[in-house]
């Protein structure tokens, strides 16, 4: 079984074709979506959308750029409050490609440091966004004794990596890795014991400006699988355990 590990299915994108999207990915040996949010209203409507496609795997976490304490708190208690129908939270992190100010960088790690707490307390995973901040983000996690994390889309150096390889933390891989040297890279270098497959729907794509779906989470498994001299077999068997030792039995 396939799992597309970081998703967002709530995007309005998707609401003219989001059964026929699901239908796709099951065609193509996908068992499970982990649905991430943004927002408060996206980890409902998550939330939502699982009780129809029973594929999903709801997740609720606050994007890094919300600079909001009125949200985390709001998305403290929904989590809370839905914790047995959650599988993560997520997406959260660190993004220092947006977010430059001083005073909103405290912000960030402020409410990232409360999404971290929140993940311990519900004995959640945590999936991370670190977009220009992947060194950072690693330190930051492992400076709060984070255990069970995953790094998405992670767009920083091999070297800075391995400390989170070292710590247990998971990366996922999305179909742009095949039009990127540094994720290609960092497949290269980092053990297949700690990668997992996603696609971030609708973007990182294999063609860029085109709309990614769950389905392409093959071109993550084929890209990986050929980067490291292995059977596709292998890949989709190891990945496939990976996820179930961050996620438990999806």
């Amino acid at each position: 079984m396939l799992i597309d590990t970081h998703t967002h299915l709530c995007d309005p994108v998707f609401d003219p074709d989001r059964a026929e999207v699901l239908e796709r990915a099951a065609e193509a040996g996908v068992g499970a979506v982990v649905a991430v949010s943004e927002t408060v209203d996206d980890a409902r409507r998550n939330l939502e959308l699982a009780e129809r496609h029973p594929m999903l795997r709801p997740a609720a976490g606050l994007y890094p750029t919300i600079l909001d304490l009125d949200q985390c708190a709001e998305m403290e208690r929904l989590a809370r409050h839905e914790s047995a129908r959650l599988w993560a939270v997520g997406e959260v992190g660190l993004d220092y490609w947006k977010v430059k100010e001083a005073d909103e960088l405290e912000l960030q790690r402020e409410i990232f440091s409360r999404m971290i707490a929140l993940a311990a307390e519900l004995n959640l995973p945590l999936n991370v966004h670190s977009r220009s901040a992947g060194r950072h983000a690693v330190a930051f996690l492992l400076e709060r004794n984070a255990t069970r994390v995953q790094l998405h889309a992670f767009d920083g150096k091999p070297a800075s990596a391995l400390p989170a390889v070292e710590a247990g933390f998971f990366f996922s891989v999305p179909p742009s890795i095949v039009r990127s040297r540094q994720k290609q890279k960092l497949v290269k270098r980092l053990p297949l014991q700690c990668l997992m497959l996603e696609t971030d729907s609708p973007v990182l794509g294999a063609e860029p400006g085109t709309r990614n779906e769950p389905a392409e989470v093959v071109t993550s498994l084929r890209t990986i699988a050929e980067l490291k001299g292995l059977a596709v077999e292998a890949v989709a068997e190891a990945t496939a355990e990976n996820t179930r030792r961050l996620y438990g039995d999806l």
